[in-house]
């Protein structure tokens, strides 16, 4: 399977799966709350889906590597976010350091 069929079957199996749950809204919520080991694998799906996409926006730009800055940027981003760290500082701090990183020549 080439690997622009392998994107697009992804992203269409993603888009269903997101179609299903919102239109099942809240009667997936309570049917799902039985499974306890159903909802926490639901759960890591989704940060797995959003880890992967932050790694490949945060290290690549086009197909080279997008330098030390932006890695820096976004790891500090997810730090603040963990951290409890309200949505508007922490874009803020990242943009910040990431630019600040580039003035100092770490590109």
């Amino acid at each position: 399977m080439g690997e622009l069929t392998q994107i697009l079957l992804g992203g269409l199996l993603l888009g269903i799966g997101t179609y299903a749950m919102r239109a099942g809204g809240g009667e997936i919520g309570d049917r799902i709350a039985a499974y306890p080991r159903f909802q926490l694998a639901v759960e890591d799906a989704a940060m797995l889906i959003l880890a992967s996409v932050m790694a490949t926006s945060a290290l690549t730009d086009g197909q080279s590597f997008a330098g030390w800055a932006r890695p820096a940027g976004v790891a500090l981003s997810g730090l603040l976010a963990w951290r409890g760290a309200p949505l508007p500082v922490v874009l803020l701090v990242a943009a910040a350091a990431t630019a600040g990183l580039r003035a100092l020549g770490i590109a």
